[in-house]
């Protein structure tokens, strides 16, 4: 047994481990003073809003002024593992038409959401399918000859 032997276990058991670390990722609005349910219905206002939690993530599509939309997002990702979306954080803030107060605060999760199936149909193309031969030597032959003198610049080579 060489004397290099126990560097390199040492070494594979420290890469392995650190392998099982997984890598994490914050996306979208970070808490930095105060956090979202400490804003109260009835007493702040947009203003108030903007100067505690800065500008939203989104506005409402439909309700653009009255509903704003705070949102974040924790992913983890071991080695060679899809991302997983660990934690989802999502503050709606609701203002009364009539006036800037703030109606109603709901913190929502990652539980409160919904799995939307895609529609998996796909729109057909006109032409055939090419398999991969055909791609790679479909252009040999139609290269372009080589120039002569007698080319006018902008004309077809005249058939012979």
């Amino acid at each position: 047994m060489s004397r290099f032997t126990p560097v390199l276990m040492a070494a594979a058991l420290a890469a392995g481990a650190g392998a099982c670390a997984p890598q994490v990722g914050r996306h979208g609005f970070q808490l930095i003073d105060v956090a979202p349910n400490e804003i109260e219905a009835g007493v702040d206002t947009r203003e108030t809003v903007l100067a505690k939690l800065g500008s939203p993530s989104t506005r409402s599509t439909f309700e653009s002024d009255s509903v704003w939309y705070y949102i974040s997002q924790t992913t983890e990702r071991y080695t060679y593992n899809p991302t997983q979306v660990a934690g989802r954080s999502i503050t709606e803030i609701t203002f009364a038409d009539e006036s800037d107060q703030v109606q109603s605060v709901r913190l929502l999760g990652l539980e409160d959401g919904r799995q939307i199936a895609m529609n998996e149909r796909e729109t057909p193309t006109r032409g055939r399918e090419l398999s991969v031969l055909e791609q790679l030597l479909g252009n040999v032959g139609r290269g372009q000859l080589p120039r002569t003198e007698d080319d006018v610049p902008g004309q077809r080579r005249p058939s012979e």
